[in-house]
């Protein structure tokens, strides 16, 4: 009788590890739940990395990397701080690729916050006030509103903040999802501790740093 890992192509399991970065066994077993359909093997890996990342959410990251991006033409600079637990997978050649990417990231859709938890009170206020304002110039009820101001709140997070921004080279997934994708992989705690964004003819600086990351382990 064949098996049903027996019915999976090796090449697929290959273009599923290169697409996650996730390791052979766990692409084999992916792509063995959804049937051999790549895309729903993709989904299930991101499922996964999501729910250990979570699991893992609560560990301390005392030790990471610094790392510098500077945009083609040296106009756009970024340093960025991540962190993970242990200084061996600190120096492994997938955080340092990680590291790069957030970097790049962050020197491409300039976040001003790390995380939402991070925007500040005065912020939140001002964008519910306007959002709010807007809703109401439209005449519709008041519970009406505040949904929309809850719509309109999500995707202002979106764009200001890095871990919901869609990541750079795949929109498909979330800073935050491609985060978790590697705390699955490298089985540590990884998150992103500040970073600064500088850029040529600007009058001041971006400097994000997070709140979130600072809460000890329980």
């Amino acid at each position: 009788m064949t098996t049903v890992s027996e019915k999976i192509d090796a090449k697929l399991v290959k273009e599923l590890r290169e697409k996650s970065g996730a390791p052979m066994g766990d692409c084999l077993k992916a792509l063995q739940e959804s049937k051999g359909d790549i895309e729903a093997a993709f989904v299930v890996l991101r499922k996964r990395g999501m729910a250990s990342a979570q699991k893992k959410a609560a560990r301390s990251t005392n030790e990471g990397s610094v790392g510098t991006y500077i945009h083609a033409g040296g106009k756009i600079g970024v340093l960025l701080e991540v962190n993970c637990e242990s200084d061996f997978v600190a120096r492994t050649e997938d955080f340092q690729e990680l590291l790069k990417d957030i970097a790049m990231h962050i020197a491409a859709s300039d976040p001003r916050y790390v995380r939402s938890e991070d925007v500040t009170p005065e912020d939140m206020a001002r964008e519910k006030e306007i959002y709010r304002a807007q809703a109401a110039a439209t005449g519709k009820p008041a519970p009406v509103i505040e949904k929309i101001v809850e719509g309109k709140m999500a995707k202002f997070y979106e764009e200001v903040c890095l871990y919901e921004q869609p990541f750079i080279k795949d929109q498909t997934i979330t800073v935050h999802q491609l985060i978790a994708t590697a705390i699955g992989r490298l089985a540590e705690n990884i998150s992103v501790k500040r970073f600064a964004r500088f850029k040529v003819g600007d009058v001041g600086e971006t400097i994000a740093i997070s709140k979130a990351s600072d809460q000890p382990a329980e």
